[in-house]
């Protein structure tokens, strides 16, 4: 139920600290400026019980009782005969109350009472003599209430409010470079060694960005020495290749032996070439306009005047997309289902509103599903592939990059029985 973002989170604990620090000053000031309006209510009711039971002592007889009501109506004052039990009650429990009722027994004497009717919440009564008989004299409680109002409590929440607003906008200033090495890091294991971060900032982001681009830069500085050294050495090794082909066309007799000779060479020949292809340097293709349909018919054939058997299913049309590099992708995962599964062979063409699909299926093993990601890193190599098959475990790796590089994506998939390899391209407006 928490929000994984590193932005809520933070905003979340600084608001649970907020209300932490906020409740502890209020408890703290509820607890300090008790003492000062206990007494400030002792002092008033002390000077209302005075100056009442001076009033009815000065009124003539016939006048107390008009003088009563007056009390009653303009004040809120009550006076109620003390009944002879009463003298008896037990002192206020509440902390508030006997704060209150110590004060007035300094003022009043100490024989003074003080209770809060429990049916009439509002008001407090206080014991007085008038001559010789004992009285109640009902006070509004308005100025015990809480002093902490609604007012108060709205200003509190605002307050709160503006310190969510500015603790969410301090965390984003601070998480945006985070969020920028994460977009700059996922540029960098596309390949695109080139992504850099901003250097400037607080020390620690500024020291962060500094290594990441030293990490990149040396990152560029490896990925170019090996794909020098893979491509020199494919390259160099063609040369030879060539001659050793042309002695063994021209001096060996047998004929079986020479086209298995000549077929080992080409083989070899072959994978020169998937090592020069795959060190070549990544760099952004120009997109052009294709015929997605009659590129894969073409292909088709070329397999099918082999020997190997491809159908083709469907089919997208037009499409723009990088051109390079798309016929050896496709031509890989037709490789890959003929050396590794099992035919029939198929070429299923699709196409959506904003990407072209193509998938080549065959009705072989398959492969493990822990192995399905694996399968398309460079130079791997499964179980299936050691049993006999020859290859560099390059085909799928050069199909996935050209895959990365075109935008989309290459997922291959278990089916019953076989493999599928669906090739995932946007379209130029969406890439």
């Amino acid at each position: 139920m928490l929000p994984n973002t590193l932005l809520a989170r933070t905003v979340l604990l600084i608001g649970a600290l907020l209300l932490i620090s906020l409740a502890a000053w209020l408890t703290l000031f509820n607890l300090a400026e008790r003492e000062p309006r206990a007494h400030q209510i002792a002092t008033r009711a002390a000077a209302v019980v005075k100056l009442t039971r001076a009033a009815l002592l000065a009124a003539q007889p016939d006048r107390r009782q008009a003088l009563l009501q007056e009390l009653s109506q303009q004040e809120g004052i009550r006076i109620v005969p003390m009944e002879p039990e009463e003298a008896f009650l037990p002192p206020p429990e509440q902390s508030m109350q006997r704060l209150i009722w110590r004060e007035l027994q300094t003022r009043l004497g100490e024989d003074t009472q003080l209770i809060g009717d429990v049916e009439d919440n509002e008001a407090l009564w206080i014991s007085f003599q008038l001559g010789p008989d004992d009285y109640w004299l009902v006070l509004p409680r308005v100025a015990l209430r809480p002093s902490l109002t609604w007012q108060w409590m709205g200003w509190g929440a605002l307050t709160l409010l503006l310190a969510f607003a500015g603790g969410w906008v301090l965390v984003a200033r601070i998480n945006r470079p985070l969020r920028d090495a994460a977009t700059v890091a996922a540029r960098v294991g596309r390949g695109e060694f080139d992504a850099r971060l901003n250097e400037q900032g607080p020390d620690e982001i500024a020291a962060l960005a500094q290594a990441f681009n030293r990490m990149s830069a040396d990152l560029a500085e490896q990925e170019s020495q090996r794909a020098l050294m893979l491509a020199g050495l494919s390259h160099d090794l063609r040369t030879p290749l060539t001659r050793l082909r042309l002695a063994v066309e021209m001096q060996v007799d047998d004929p079986n032996e020479r086209t298995a000779m000549v077929q080992d060479m080409d083989d070899m020949d072959t994978l020169t070439r998937q090592f020069m292809e795959f060190a070549r340097p990544q760099q952004e293709a120009a997109w052009t306009t294709l015929d997605i349909d009659a590129l894969c018919h073409e292909l088709a054939d070329s397999f099918c005047q082999r020997g190997l058997v491809v159908t083709v299913q469907g089919g997208a049309g037009l499409a723009r997309l990088p051109a390079e590099g798309l016929r050896r992708a496709i031509g890989n995962l037709l490789e890959n289902a003929h050396r590794y599964g099992a035919p029939p062979v198929e070429l299923e063409l699709a196409r959506s509103a904003d990407a072209v699909y193509i998938t080549v299926s065959d009705r072989g093993p398959g492969l493990p599903d822990a192995e399905l990601e694996t399968a398309k890193r460079p130079f791997w190599r499964g179980n299936a592939a050691r049993t006999g098959a020859q290859g560099t475990g390059l085909g799928l790796a050069i199909a996935e990059r050209y895959a990365q590089l075109s935008g989309g994506s290459l997922v291959l998939s278990n089916r019953n029985p076989g493999l599928a390899a669906r090739l995932s391209l946007p379209l130029a407006a969406q890439a």
